[in-house]
């Protein structure tokens, strides 16, 4: 939808992604409407699908780390024929079909492609900079989610490099490093999921800066839970977040078994430097080490794209801000904004159960502060 945007609002949803629509749904539930007098969707993207629009062509939806379905509508419902297809259904796909359904079926006339250049107070509520034009708005629900943030750590000798740096962002296919050498950096579920997909066209090595935890236990709803409230625990005291991965290892999957039997996952600390032809280690316990490589794929994870939302000075002296509320979405220092996606509700089962305790806080604070 490219109608203008109208001049305000009682409520503004920032990204159309999982935990967007699920916002979304509860507003529609409480009784608001579309529109100045209700709430409006702003999405970067040019359709729907969120970040999954943009993820690899080989993440299908029987690799994929999960799809939750979005409240009121499930995903077997909304695209029947491609759960039979699950296993040659690129996620890339079908999700984004998924979401344009439920999109339709809500009337939502979610507005895009929007830039979000900045949010700044204004009276007791927000003042939204677009380059679609600017929006007044009492409260704001913030789930512009990660994906337009990958984090690429530095290290010494980067701009020496002579190969290619890639990020989980910008992969496409493992044949687009075939007859090269690739370092892959990363711990979490994304760094082995590539990293088993190009060891079967070239050779690789695996770096990580701690050792991976592996689990053959099954991801359980109280391990869920678990993983959950150790994030929280840190969001409320004003932390950055950590990553669920980091709180429950990683699935020790039957195509991860085959990996490690072929050898793929033996994992080496992380590099010292970067020189032109490869890394090195300085030192350890077999002395410097020099490891030639064409490719370096950096699956270091993304951080929260919250740059639109600096004029607010939200951040802490640590980085992270201050979280509130029952599943810790509200911005204590502003409790007319909830953020989703950062946090407790990264997660999509998180997204979900996030939107719904977003929206009747923000609701109710409303309600008592007035407009």
């Amino acid at each position: 939808m490219n109608d203008a945007l109208p001049a305000r609002a009682r409520i503004a949803v920032l990204g159309a992604g999982q935990a967007g629509l699920s916002a979304v749904h509860f507003l529609t539930r409480a009784g608001l409407t579309v529109g100045s007098d209700g709430f409006v969707v702003l999405d970067h993207n040019p359709g729907p699908g969120g970040a999954w629009q943009h993820r690899w062509p080989s993440l299908t939806l029987t690799t994929v780390n999960g799809v939750h379905d979005l409240p009121g509508m499930s995903f077997a419902d909304a695209v029947p024929d491609l759960v039979d297809r699950a296993g040659e259904t690129p996620a890339r796909e079908a999700v984004p079909r998924y979401f344009a359904a439920y999109e339709r079926a809500g009337d939502l006339q979610v507005h895009r492609p929007v830039t979000v250049r900045a949010v700044q107070d204004h009276g007791s509520g927000f003042m939204i900079n677009t380059d679609m034009g600017d929006l007044v708005v009492d409260g704001m629900i913030n789930a512009t989610g990660t994906w337009e943030h990958p984090f690429r750590p530095h290290y010494p000798g980067a701009d020496s490099f002579a190969g290619q740096q890639w990020h989980t962002v910008d992969y496409r296919r493992a044949t687009d490093f075939a007859g090269q050498h690739v370092v892959v950096v990363g711990g979490g579920v994304s760094a082995v999921q590539l990293l088993e997909e190009i060891s079967h066209v070239t050779s690789t090595t695996w770096v990580t800066r701690r050792p991976p935890t592996w689990t053959d236990e099954p991801f359980t709803p109280q391990r869920g839970r678990e993983a959950v409230a150790r994030v929280e625990e840190r969001v409320r005291a004003g932390l950055p977040p950590d990553s669920v991965v980091s709180v429950t290892g990683l699935m020790l999957t039957p195509l991860m078994r085959a990996a490690r039997d072929r050898g793929v996952l033996d994992r080496l600390p992380m590099f010292d430097r970067i020189v032109p032809d490869g890394v090195v280690w300085d030192a350890g316990a077999g002395g410097a080490r020099h490891l030639k490589a064409q490719v370096i794929l950096w699956c270091t994870g993304f951080r929260s794209a919250l740059d639109h939302l600096a004029p607010l000075k939200l951040r802490g002296h640590g980085g992270g801000i201050v979280m509130d509320g029952r599943l810790a979405t509200r911005v204590a220092a502003r409790p007319r904004l909830h953020l989703l996606g950062y946090g407790p509700s990264a997660s999509t089962i998180g997204a979900n159960r996030g939107g719904r305790a977003a929206v009747r806080e923000l609701l109710a604070t409303l309600d008592v502060e007035g407009r």
